[in-house]
């Protein structure tokens, strides 16, 4: 699914995944980077289906 540019511009963008992993871990829900098709660059979403998990902490 193509990302609405509308949504693309509300959202923190995060210029690595590593970046965008460090705020996913450090957030109060559960929350998975994507590669944005619009910016080329990392958003977070809280859908989880078809997502990877992310690394544990630890």
């Amino acid at each position: 699914m193509r990302t609405r540019l509308a949504i693309c511009r509300k959202k923190k963008r995060f210029v690595s995944e590593a970046d965008a992993i460090a705020a996913a871990q450090g957030a109060t829900i559960d929350l998975r980077p994507y590669l944005c098709d619009r910016c080329r660059q990392y958003h977070l979403t809280s859908r989880t289906k078809g997502k990877r998990r992310l690394p544990a902490v630890g």
